[in-house]
């Protein structure tokens, strides 16, 4: 089977967005000479840009697992490479909103923590020929972040309860989808003799 399918390049190019979103969000914050020499008459609309780029980004990863699953298009580089571009992608933006002073470092760290113990959770799964199903409480999560890293982006002023009460949220859905998986995936973390 072709490895570059659509799916695959879906995947490869919301990680190839991972830069020029990098590049335009921090540029435009910092205002590096460079940056202000090719974008310094649209520098009020770089932030919705790296936002479109975002939501691109994003819609993608919804695209490349239908697709995959849909036409029977799945494969091991795709298993492999579609959760890492995810991880880098939402990584990349927390990072970047910790840099910009839109959201306290220690929800980041959270929130990421919460990430590497799953992923954990998953290899020790996989050895023991075990699937783990994602759940409600994990989908949940993972549309408040995808909300709050928009509004964060966005960075919109009369929006900055709304956005507060999101990050809320998504911290809380965060730690619940954690305990969640933990309690219902115990057992793998038994030793088989």
């Amino acid at each position: 089977m072709n490895k570059m399918n659509l799916p695959n390049k879906l995947t490869i190019f919301r990680m190839i967005l991972i830069l020029p979103f990098i590049v335009l969000l921090l540029g435009g914050y910092h205002r590096w000479g460079w940056f202000m020499a090719v974008f310094g008459d649209i520098l009020e609309y770089v932030d919705y840009i790296a936002l479109a780029i975002f939501i691109i980004a994003s819609l993608t990863d919804l695209l490349d697992g239908k697709i995959a699953r849909k036409y029977n298009l799945v494969t091991n580089f795709g298993k492999f490479m579609d959760p890492i571009a995810d991880k880098l992608l939402v990584s990349a933006a927390l990072i970047l909103l910790i840099e910009l002073g839109r959201i306290p470092a220690w929800v980041v760290i959270v929130i990421i923590s919460r990430e590497f113990i799953i992923n954990g959770f998953r290899l020790i799964a996989s050895d023991n020929n075990v699937v783990i199903a994602a759940s409600y409480w994990g989908k949940f999560k993972t549309t408040f972040q995808m909300v709050m890293v928009c509004l964060m982006i966005a960075n919109i002023p009369a929006l900055q309860l709304l956005t507060d009460i999101i990050m809320w949220v998504a911290l809380v859905l965060t730690v619940v989808s954690l305990v969640d998986y933990l309690i219902k995936n115990k057992d793998v973390m038994k030793d088989t003799k």
